[in-house]
Formats: C-alpha cells, structure tokens, sequence
C-alpha cells in the first residue's frame, strides 16, 4: 500500500479518493487543510487519516508516502517543492504551475530528491486515449487536431453577481485557459509534440481572468485549433482530421467513445469498455511508477507538462493574461 497525505479537501480529491481506492494499493493517512474543522469533516469519511492543519509538520511526523496536491493553482509550486524536498512523491492536479518557470522548478525538486513528479491530467491515462494514440496511423497524414471544451461554471453567476469565487480569480492563477483549455492542450502536445507557433484570443472578464478563449497551433504539416470557455456551454465532439478519415471524440476531457469515419462512408468503433473510476487510471500510473521505481510517467511526462505550459503562459501573453505568480 501507498500511504497518501493529501492537500485541498474539496470535491476533485473526493473524486480522486474514489478512484484511487480501486487500484487496491491505496492508503489515506493524512489530511492537510487550513482549518482542523474543515479537515476532521473531511477526514471522518476515511478509516485512520490524521488531520494536519500544519503542512510542514504533515510532511514530517505524518505517516506518508506520496501526496496529492489538490489546492488552488497558485499554491501547487510552492507545496509540491515543500513535499519533495521531504522525500515524498507528488501527484498535483492540473495545472501544476501557474507559468513554465515554476514548471522547470518543480522538476528540478523532482530529479534532486529522486522522486515522482506527476500532473493529474486524467483524460491521457484513461484507456480510450490509448486507443487513440494506436489507431492514429489509420487516418493518413494528420492535417488537423481540433478539440473544445466549453462548460458554464457553476459559480459564474455568483461572480456576475459580484462575489469572487476562486475559480474567476487571478491571484490563484485561474480562468478558463488554465481551467479547461489545458484538457484539451495536453492530449495535443501528448500526440503531436509541441507546436512552432500559438495564436490566441479569448474573452477577458473584468476580474482579470478570462472567461473564454481560442487558439490556433501550426504544427509542420497540420494545425490545432483548440476552443475553451467557462462562460458557455458547447457540444462539439473532438476530431482528429486526416487524409484517410476523421477520428471523432466524444469528450477529450474524458474520453469514452472513439470512432473513425473513413471517406469511403464506413465508420470504425474502436471504443474500449472502462470499467473503473476516471482517476482510477492516473491513481494507478502514479502509484506503480512509485512501486517499480520510475520517476517519470510515459504520458503524463515531464516534458510534455511542460510543454503544455509554455504553450499556455505564449497564449497568456497573447491575451493580456497575467498571474501573481508571474511576477516572482
């Protein structure tokens, strides 16, 4: 078993939580929030997890292997590094930094104190992205990767309201970029490498975060197009568009459904049934890099983080999008 301590006590560790406990190699001993109130809530839902309202003494009189970093963006440097330097693997949600700087930093903790550094991005874990990335060679010469992904957050109203939920805020490095575009960005850079070129617009809101954006990447011999928003909804599969046919996604956020449309009119269902919790899968890479004694995951690497980021922070700086953290 792989004792966790976890930092953020809030809906997508409970999520986490529910997919880890099905790899069966999975212990919650520790629980790290700002206020023991708060904590022992969350932690009473779990057998034997001690509350730490202190993060450094977490890291050193809990009982814990690896941590997973669920805290708003701008805390996931600064604490991953602290775990790491403390000999703990790091499993951070995405995006785990707010800009490429803190990225290389956090690498850097990685390769020093020889431990596992990895981003939460569940969707490239899940198996129908294997899927994906195997049948690819059927399409033809690649001419186009396009993925969306718009959803109305659920606290939007309350900002139109005049409230300032964490999501809508730039002191925590947020927005929709960085929310929802990155789940469509790191399936493209995971396949395709980074691209020579990123255009971007999007919508900014007068807190100083943007609500909706678009990008265009060229890549040599094809183009990304990626569609972002959390100020409206779309429901627009992905597509993969090559000379031979077109792979069609249903989510590229979470991937269940993959078919190919050949030219000819015939459709190819490549779908894999998935019988486990979405983070399941990213629990379970995690977990058995820890195990086997590998320090960086073939999919969710090190590079292709990023890659992501840099491809982020370029389109940041296209719109005017600026964090804190940015000033350091």
């Amino acid at each position: 078993m792989i004792r966790f301590g976890i930092i953020g006590t809030n809906w997508i560790t409970e999520r986490f939580i529910q997919g880890a406990i099905e790899t069966e190699q999975f212990a919650l001993t520790a629980v790290y929030s700002r206020t023991e109130e708060k904590g022992r809530s969350f932690a009473a839902q779990y057998h034997q997890a001690e509350v730490f309202t202190d993060l450094q003494e977490m890291l050193e009189k809990g009982s814990i292997d690896a941590v997973y970093i669920a805290s708003p963006n701008s805390l996931h440097a600064e604490q991953a590094i602290l775990c790491m330097n403390h000999g703990k693997h790091v499993l951070c949600e995405k995006p785990m930094a707010s800009n490429a700087r803190e990225m290389r930093e956090m690498v850097a903790a990685a390769e020093k104190n020889n431990v596992v550094l990895m981003e939460a991005l569940k969707s490239t874990l899940m198996p129908n992205f294997k899927v994906i990335q195997d049948n690819l060679f059927k399409l033809g010469p690649i001419r186009r990767y396009f993925a969306c992904y718009c959803q109305y957050s659920s606290r939007y109203d309350a900002y139109k309201e005049g409230k300032m939920p964490n999501t809508f805020n730039p002191q925590f490095s947020n927005g929709s970029l960085m929310d929802l575009g990155i789940y469509c960005l790191y399936p493209m850079v995971t396949l395709f490498g980074k691209p020579d070129l990123v255009k971007a617009v999007g919508v900014m809101l007068p807190s100083g975060v943007d609500g909706e954006g678009s990008l265009v990447m060229r890549y040599p011999e094809m183009e990304g197009v990626v569609v972002h928003s959390k100020i409206s909804n779309s429901y627009l599969p992905a597509e993969i568009q090559g000379e031979l046919g077109t792979m069609v996604i249903d989510k590229i956020n979470q991937p269940y459904d993959v078919k190919i449309h050949y030219r000819d009119g015939n459709v190819e269902d490549l779908t894999k049934p998935q019988i486990h919790e979405p983070m399941y899968y990213e629990a379970l890479e995690f977990i058995e890099m820890i195990k086997h004694g590998e320090r960086d995951s073939k999919v969710n690497s090190h590079a292709s983080s990023l890659a992501v980021a840099e491809v982020m922070e370029e389109a940041r700086q296209q719109i005017g999008l600026r964090f804190a953290a940015d000033e350091a």
